[in-house]
C-alpha cells in the first residue's frame, strides 16, 4: 500500500522537472499569481501548485499586416501595408501587460500610419518611405514598452494609390521621360553641330596656314634664286675685270657672236659700232650669207 503511494509521489515529482530550450521563456504562476520566469536551462516546477501560464519566444518576430486605407493631406485615399519586426524583452509584461498583444500592435500600427500619412501630400508619401518608417518605429517602440515588446524596425511594403491616380502618374512619368529624351537629343545635336563647325574652322585654318607657308617658301625660293643669279653675274663681271680683257679679245667674241647670229634664221644682223675694219666685216657677212644659202639649197 505504501509502495504505490511512493511511486505516485515520485512520478508526480518527476513531472515537475522542466528543461527550457534556447530562446524560450516560461511564465510560472503559483496558486494563480505570478511567481517567476524560467529562462533557458533546467528548472523545477512544484506540481499542482505551480503552473506555466505562458510560453514565450524570445526570437525576433516578423508580422505582415494587411493593407490599411489611409488619406493623405491632399485628400487622396490609398492602401498601405506594413511589416513590423519586434522582439519580446520581458515575458512577464508581455503576458500580463495587454490582452492579445499582436492585435494591439496591428491596431496601433494602423492608427500611427494614418496620423503620419495625414500630414503628408501624395507626392511626399511616395518619396518619404524612410521618414515614415522611422517615425512609425519610434512611436510603436515607445508605445509597446509597457507590454514588454521592443519594435526593432517598421517597413512600408506597398503604397497603392487609386487606379485613376496611378494612370495620371504613369502619363506624367511618360511625358517626363519624353521631355528628357527630347532634351538629350537636342543637346546631342547641338554638340554635334558645334564639333562639326569647330572641325571645319580648324580645317580652314590649317588650309590657310598651309597655303601661307607654301607662298612664303615659294617667295623665299625665288628671292634666293635672284640673289644667286645676281651673285653669279657679279662674280662673272669681277672675273672679267680681273682678267683685264683687251680689245682683241672683245673683237673675237664679237665675231663669234656674229657667226652665231648668221647661222640662225634671223633676217637682221646687228653690227657693233666699234668695229674698225668694215670691209673685212662686209666680206665676212657675204661669205656667211653664201654659206647659209648653200645650206638652204641642199
Amino acid at each position: 500500500m505504501i509502495i504505490p503511494i511512493i511511486i505516485i509521489i515520485i512520478v508526480i515529482s518527476a513531472l515537475g522537472i522542466k528543461i527550457i530550450p534556447q530562446s524560450k521563456a516560461y511564465v510560472v504562476e503559483r496558486l494563480g499569481a505570478y511567481d517567476r520566469t524560467m529562462q533557458t536551462g533546467l528548472h523545477y516546477k512544484v506540481p499542482i501548485i505551480d503552473r506555466v501560464a505562458n510560453v514565450v519566444s524570445l526570437k525576433e518576430t516578423v508580422k505582415d499586416f494587411a493593407p490599411q486605407p489611409v488619406i493623405t493631406k491632399d485628400n487622396v485615399t490609398m492602401q498601405i501595408d506594413t511589416v513590423v519586426y519586434y522582439q519580446i524583452t520581458d515575458p512577464k509584461l508581455y503576458t500580463y501587460g495587454v490582452d492579445n498583444p499582436i492585435s494591439a500592435i496591428e491596431n496601433l500600427t494602423a492608427t500611427t500610419l494614418r496620423n503620419i500619412i495625414g500630414e503628408l501630400e501624395l507626392d511626399e508619401t511616395l518619396t518619404s518611405r524612410d521618414i515614415i518608417n522611422s517615425k512609425m518605429r519610434s512611436i510603436l517602440d515607445e508605445a509597446t514598452d509597457p507590454w514588454g515588446i521592443k519594435v526593432n524596425r517598421v517597413e512600408v511594403k506597398n503604397i497603392l494609390p487609386p487606379r485613376d491616380i496611378q494612370d495620371a502618374m504613369e502619363k506624367q512619368m511618360r511625358a517626363e521621360r519624353e521631355r528628357r529624351e527630347a532634351i538629350l537629343k537636342a543637346e546631342g545635336e547641338k554638340k554635334s553641330a558645334i564639333l562639326i563647325a569647330e572641325g571645319e574652322k580648324e580645317s580652314a585654318i590649317l588650309r590657310a596656314e598651309a597655303k601661307k607657308q607654301s607662298q612664303i617658301k615659294e617667295a623665299e625660293g625665288e628671292a634666293e634664286a635672284i640673289v644667286k643669279i645676281n651673285q653669279a653675274t657679279a662674280e662673272g663681271l669681277k672675273l672679267l675685270k680681273d682678267a683685264k680683257i683687251d680689245e682683241a679679245v672683245l673683237k673675237l667674241k664679237s665675231y663669234e657672236a656674229l657667226v652665231d647670229v648668221a647661222n640662225g634664221q634671223s633676217t637682221k644682223i646687228i653690227v657693233p659700232s666699234d668695229l674698225q675694219n668694215l670691209a673685212t666685216i662686209g666680206t665676212t657677212i657675204a661669205e656667211t650669207i653664201k654659206e647659209t644659202k648653200k645650206k638652204s639649197t641642199k
